[in-house]
């Protein structure tokens, strides 16, 4: 028999240190039989009264159970009733055969055994499509409080294996077992560390590149004009806000222009069209890598709305198909209720400007002298902190409205759910935790007017406005403390949530026995078939899944969510934070081990589920690939002062005529930015007091500067302006489509499967089909 030989693709990644496979071994599946395990566990109160209507449902269910040939072990332990259930091998034989006809599934998985993970999937199934007299399913009964948990068992041999080579803090830079992770949670848990695996060995680049940008920057600290040009200004400043502000010194924001320059630089364009195509190459072998793993797996084919199909027909063959339906009326409402959502999400976005107005305000009346004098700076970042927490919270209501949104579509099968349910999620969580970065970065200082016509909230609050060195220092105080909170704060609670629910659980169940002698080496052995462990000995098993923490069919999605949304982050407003690829490679080193720990020894087991792929998410990702395009043209573009420096260094500067010689080109950038005010107009009088206008020093001014190019007469916009918005838009235009040429370029350029995995399945679909014809033939 020829040897096994694993795809290039796999082989490469265990090179590069993504995947630990141990050579060219598979772990084998696990047996068809497993005599000293159950398939499922259900678990319940003690009723002592018989007549109550829980009892009664929970023997009904019970019954109808053992209708279905299913083997039921009651055993009581205290307070609690647990159920543990074992199909029997006909349902896992049909299930076989069906796959076996199959349209979509037949070329797609070994036909000849059924693991322990596809036996979960079957009866979990079953257990939820088993409905008693009155209607009610086990998540109804399980709402109801008729039984309190269900889950499958942990392998303990297994699991303590994963635990060693994969579940570790101490294995946090070495590669995963993927194909180990597979065959106990199932392809679908498999993909998403593969994914992620690959996402944050490919972060490695863009995180070296970021930093070397921020040091780029770093490195013009002291000897770029433009910072000099700040800190040794005399130029007198506009009051910031009403009554309490006064005039100040351009020279008083030093730090703050040092600070704009490490962002706003010109090696920031060529990171942010490197970082759009690198989102493309990214994908593009992320599907290479995929299709080499599924076609490793014999999955290529699969097709879960199918396998659904099929599992309908083992737990009744006289079952009706759930027919494909459209309702105009139902999307119609779906999408009047998005529509709405969205809408009080922005709505928020619009709140939270308010507040920082308003608190801007307040801290400048103040009597604390350093809140007072950095008013504007305090009220951002105190934004930003109130926008972590409308996250927080928006977050579970996104959920609940998805959900029920969902209800409302009543969609065909799971599958559809699932696809259904993340695309609303995911667009909601978008518009929570950009909607406001969006403003910040395209509108702040935009719309707030000028002196004598500054726009007003409710005509009594000023508008923020952006500091002389340009706005993109705003973006990246917001975008580094949301990150850096989220990822912090949501890794903290993540991990030390379900442990201290284990730890409480463990506190208030008694201790459990050791297990027996005799059962041990049943359990560290090869049992025979039709060996069990003692009664003892199982309820120390079930107890010690119970004490686990509950597990549901989103929990991956949680997930799933957490590292697109960082995605989106990494790729979308890159041009504003280059170390942002770095924040997201550190997490993601801490986060695959994160989840692995919590997955194997913290929660209950996930049903395994089939897949060949990671579902609509990679349509997220394309989504977000080419958004981040359009974001980063229109942050270098409109949101950074990258154009107006390029105007004045070729058309207004020192170097314009191209006869300048040993003169700085950015001399004088600063001062050409600024406008001014004069009091000696009613206008401006309306607007400042004169008390406002009294420097630190104590000395009376008559006008002031702020940045923009407006006429110093009749506040018009200048030609200066109009020419800079036409290149601003020009760049735009040209920095999209030489982006999206390369992107085409790249996703043509590397084909979405490897040629071997292609020939694989031609020849293994040949031999599959050439053995029918022999059977046939016989």
């Amino acid at each position: 028999m020829p040897v096994h030989r694993r795809q290039p693709s796999i082989e490469l990644l265990e090179f590069m240190g993504v995947v630990r496979e141990n050579g060219n071994d598979q772990t084998s599946l696990p047996p068809v039989h497993t005599p000293l395990s159950y398939d499922y566990v259900l678990v319940a109160k003690t009723i002592e009264n018989q007549e109550r209507e829980a009892f009664k449902k929970q023997t009904e269910y019970i019954e109808e159970l053992k209708k279905k040939n299913m083997k039921v072990t009651k055993i009581i332990d205290d307070e609690l009733v647990f159920y543990g259930i074992q199909a029997p091998k006909e349902i896992f034989e049909k299930y076989r055969y069906l796959l076996k006809v199959s349209d979509a599934c037949n070329w797609s998985s070994d036909q000849n055994i059924v693991p322990l993970s596809t036996r979960i999937r079957i009866v979990h199934f079953i257990l939820n499509h088993t409905p008693i007299r009155t209607g009610e399913s086990l998540r109804d009964l399980l709402k109801m409080k008729v039984f309190e948990a269900r889950f499958c068992l942990h392998e303990k041999k297994k699991q303590r294996e994963l635990k060693e080579s994969w579940a570790r803090w101490t294995a946090c830079l070495q590669g995963q077992p993927i194909t180990a992770v597979r065959n106990y949670f199932g392809e679908k848990v498999a993909l998403y560390y593969l994914w992620l695996g690959w996402y944050t060995y490919l972060l490695i680049p863009p995180a070296l590149i970021g930093v070397i940008v921020f040091l780029y920057g770093l490195a013009f600290f002291n000897s770029s004009p433009l910072i000099k040009e700040v800190c040794e200004a005399d130029t007198v400043m506009c009051p910031l806000c009403d009554k309490r502000c006064k005039v100040w010194q351009l020279s008083d924001t030093c730090t703050y222009a040092k600070v704009s320059l490490l962002f706003d630089n010109n090696g920031t364009v060529l990171f942010a069209m490197f970082m759009a195509v690198w989102a493309t190459l990214f994908l593009e072998f992320w599907k290479r890598h995929r299709a080499s793993y599924v076609c490793e797996w014999k999955v290529s084919d699969w097709c879960e709305e199918e396998e659904e199909l099929i599992l309908e027909i083992v737990n009744n063959a006289k079952c009706e198909p759930k027919q494909y339906k459209h309702s105009y009326l139902r999307s119609t409402l779906v999408l009047i209720c998005v529509t709405a959502m969205i809408l009080v999400i922005i709505g928020l976005t619009h709140a939270l400007v308010v507040f920082r107005v308003i608190a801007a305000v307040l801290f400048a009346e103040g009597s604390w002298e350093f809140l007072s004098n950095h008013s504007n700076h305090g009220a951002m970042m105190l934004g930003a902190v109130l926008h972590y927490l409308i996250i927080t919270v928006m977050t579970r209501i996104n959920r609940i409205v998805a959900m029920k949104l969902c209800e409302i579509e009543k969609t065909r099968s799971f599958a559809a759910t699932e696809k259904s349910f993340t695309v609303k999620m995911f667009t909601f969580q978008f518009f929570t935790y950009f909607s406001s970065l969006f403003y910040v970065a395209f509108f702040l200082g935009r719309i707030n007017g000028h002196p004598g016509g500054y726009v007003r909230i409710a005509g009594i609050w000023r508008l923020e406005e952006c500091h002389p060195s340009g706005c993109l220092t705003d973006l990246f105080i917001q975008m580094a403390i949301i990150m850096v909170l989220k990822q912090t704060i949501s890794n903290v609670f993540e991990f030390a949530g379900p442990w201290f629910c284990r730890w409480l659980k463990r506190r208030r169940t008694q201790k459990l026995q050791r297990k027996c002698a005799h059962c041990y080496l049943k359990d560290e052995s090869e049992a025979k078939h039709g060996a069990e462990l003692c009664d003892n000995c199982k309820l120390r098993d079930w107890l010690s899944n119970y004490r686990l923490n509950n597990v549901d069919s989103f929990s991956l999605f949680n997930e799933f969510l957490e590292m697109v949304i960082q995605f989106s982050f990494t790729t979308i407003f890159v041009a504003a934070f280059p170390l942002a690829p770095l924040l997201a490679l550190i997490n993601n080193v801490i986060e695959i081990r994160l989840d692995a720990i919590k997955m194997v020894t913290l929660e209950r087991r996930l049903v395994p589920k089939k897949t060949n792929d990671i579902g609509v998410w990679i349509d997220v990702l394309e989504a977000i690939g080419v958004l981040a395009v359009i974001a980063n043209g229109l942050v270098i573009g409109v949101s950074s002062d990258f154009i107006p420096r390029l105007v004045y260094q070729y058309r207004y500067g020192p170097c314009a005529n191209g006869n300048a010689t040993g003169v700085d080109c950015m001399a004088g950038y600063i001062n050409n930015s600024l406008s001014i005010a004069r009091m000696g107009e009613e206008s401006i009088l309306k607007e400042f007091s004169p008390s406002q206008m009294v420097t630190a020093s104590g000395l009376n001014v008559s006008q002031c500067s702020y940045k923009d190019y407006r006429s110093n007469e009749d506040y018009s916009l200048t030609p200066q302006f109009w020419l800079i918005l036409a290149v601003r838009f020009a760049f735009v235009i040209l920095f999209e489509h030489v982006v999206v040429i390369c992107k085409f370029i790249a996703a043509w350029f590397v084909p979405s499967a490897p040629m071997q995995v292609k020939n694989d399945r031609l020849f293994d679909k040949l031999n599959r089909l050439k053995e029918e014809l022999n059977s046939f033939e016989v």
